[in-house]
């Protein structure tokens, strides 16, 4: 049998989706080692690319839903739906992800999670039962409160004046909940990070400044009054949950507003991908994405596939296109190889990121040892 290499990477942010670095490495390494078996399988740990990864894990074919982006301009969201078993399957970065805004244009207070109700309300108007939404990629800070909104939740000041922007949310006195606040039967949420609410490894602080936010008092005067009045008023109790501050607080949001429950997003890959299955077929597995650093093994997709292949003695290349000294420290990668700055310019590599990644997967097949 010849050996059997798996290739499960994750997206190289702003340059390759997962699917097209799959494929980049499987064409690499068959060039340098032409008779090994590859079998690609693109991994999303709930961030850019979730809807189409689940989606054809599990068979589902595309819906399309008008609403607004996260600057409420009108658009066209794609999902997907799964009619046999009643599954829908759906990416906030579809709806309110910061790639779809011009650089530098809107300011996190301009911007909230209202769209993402539309395509909830499209899912359950096909009477779906269950709805795992990753929310990763998002360009909001908002804590659900525009999501809320459109799900009918209403937000009011002490002088029972409507509150209709988050940032106005410090004046929060009372929240009137809709009749009805459960969408589905079964709501999963893929988060890729494990950070609370507020404080200093919050939302705002952690994941603000990457969106444009730098008034962090103001926002944690909003996000925490929002969930002080939530938790005195109604008992929901979720500011602390890991998970929270994913998305701008989405997650929290998702889990007062919805009743919907965080879950690990490369747990539920994993699970919908039958990982352990190909892993217990596999001889070598190769993972990678934009940057392999410290935060990589912190709950990261591609940290979690490495650790997975040291617990079982599986040998796995880290492949990226910036590996730290942390990540080549890590004993979880039994190899790593960067396209920068030892294998090409940092410029050359963003022109061309298919053919530089081919390259060093051809590179790294080259110098691995023959299988024993």
């Amino acid at each position: 049998m010849p050996p059997r290499v798996l290739v499960v990477p994750d997206k190289f942010k702003g340059t390759l989706t997962a699917r097209q670095a799959a494929e980049a490495i499987g064409r690499g390494w068959s060039a340098a080692r032409p008779g090994d078996t590859i079998e690609l399988l693109p991994m999303s740990d709930g961030g850019d690319g979730f809807g189409d990864i689940l989606g054809e894990l599990l068979g589902a074919r595309p819906i399309r839903t008008r609403t607004v982006d996260a600057a409420h301009r009108p658009i066209e969201s794609a999902w997907r739906w799964h009619e046999p078993t009643t599954t829908a399957i759906i990416e906030s970065a579809n709806v309110i992800g910061l790639a779809m805004l011009p650089p530098g244009k809107y300011h996190p207070f301009e911007l909230d999670t209202e769209g993402l109700g539309a395509v909830f309300k499209a899912a359950a108007g096909r009477s779906a039962k269950r709805c795992l939404v990753g929310i990763g990629g998002s360009a909001t800070n908002d804590g659900g409160f525009g999501l809320a909104r459109s799900l009918g939740w209403q937000f009011f000041n002490a002088h029972r004046e409507v509150i209709s922007r988050w940032t106005r949310l410090h004046d929060l006195v009372t929240v009137r909940p809709p009749e009805h606040t459960s969408l589905f039967e079964d709501f999963q949420v893929a988060v890729d990070v494990r950070n609370p609410l507020l404080g200093p490894e919050g939302c705002s602080r952690i994941y603000g400044p990457q969106k444009g936010l730098t008034e962090f008092e103001l926002a944690e005067r909003c996000l925490g009054q929002l969930s002080g009045v939530l938790e005195k008023q109604l008992q929901l109790r979720h500011a602390e949950e890991p998970g929270a501050g994913a998305a701008g607080g989405l997650g929290f949001g998702l889990r007062c507003f919805a009743g919907a429950r965080l879950e690990s997003g490369f747990a539920l890959f994993a699970r919908f991908a039958r990982l352990e299955e190909r892993l217990r077929r596999a001889q070598l597995v190769i993972t990678g994405e934009g940057a392999l650093d410290a935060s990589t093994l912190m709950g990261k997709g591609v940290g979690a596939i490495a650790q997975l292949c040291q617990r079982a003695g599986m040998p796995c290349i880290g492949l990226a296109g910036v590996v730290t000294d942390a990540a080549r420290d890590a004993a979880a990668f039994t190899a790593v190889h960067a396209l920068t700055p030892e294998f090409t310019p940092a410029g050359e590599s963003m022109r061309e990121p298919a053919a530089w990644l081919e390259r060093l997967a051809a590179k790294a097949g080259a110098e691995w040892p023959v299988f024993r």
